[in-house]
């Protein structure tokens, strides 16, 4: 059976750096833009409009099952609503078909949720306010000149529209321990660490499979 492994993560809390890291120890592979990629080939969505219908999410903020019938309420027009779940759609069979395919290692993009009967690895990796704005710091592009708390605000935006976007599509809260296997404060950590901690304990946890 395939080793499956899904990073949530904060942004800014090396989530994304660690899961590559995690996928190229482990030699499997490593999915995360990717997916958007073949979401939008399949969708026939501009790969742009893609990212922003899963960064920022839907703008009715319900789980699915209620948002089918609440999302009148709110404005929401038929032909968005049918562009949010043609992508959710896509994503799920994507996700699906890279999972049955090899080992793998994803990041983000409801993974846990929609591969649990693949019974993943699920990691969710967090970190206090002024670490995510020295990692942010670090990875900035040059032309990025925001003020702390203008980054501050990009952060808390972002992490505000993941968990947005994971409740409405799962019905759980993001972030929450009770939904992962391991959550990890990297606030005091080094990533390049937190990725070898978690391959030694992948490779002890798959030798006594």
């Amino acid at each position: 059976m395939n080793k499956i492994i899904t990073i949530g993560r904060e942004f800014g809390s090396g989530g994304r750096e660690i899961g590559k890291r995690l996928a190229e120890k482990l030699g499997i592979a490593y999915y995360d833009k990717e997916i958007m990629s073949e979401i939008a080939n399949r969708t026939q969505l501009a790969e742009q409009y893609v990212h922003q219908i899963i960064e920022q999410g839907p703008q009715v903020f319900f789980p699915i099952t209620t948002g089918r019938t609440l999302h009148h309420q709110y404005n929401a027009p038929d032909y968005l609503f049918k562009q949010y779940n043609a992508v959710y759609t896509a994503q799920a069979t994507v996700l699906r078909e890279l999972a049955e395919k090899s080992s793998c290692v994803i990041v983000g993009r409801c993974a846990d949720y929609i591969l649990r009967d693949m019974n993943p690895l699920r990691l969710f990796i967090y970190a206090e306010m002024p670490a995510k704005v020295k990692r942010c710091r670090l990875k900035a592009e040059l032309h990025e000149n925001l003020s702390d708390k203008e980054l501050m605000k990009k952060i808390r935006r972002i992490d505000k529209s993941r968990a947005k976007y994971y409740q409405y599509y799962t019905g759980h809260k993001w972030g929450k321990h009770e939904n992962y296997d391991l959550c990890i404060n990297t606030t005091s950590l080094d990533v390049k660490h937190v990725a070898e901690l978690l391959e030694n304990l992948i490779r002890a946890d798959m030798e006594t499979e």
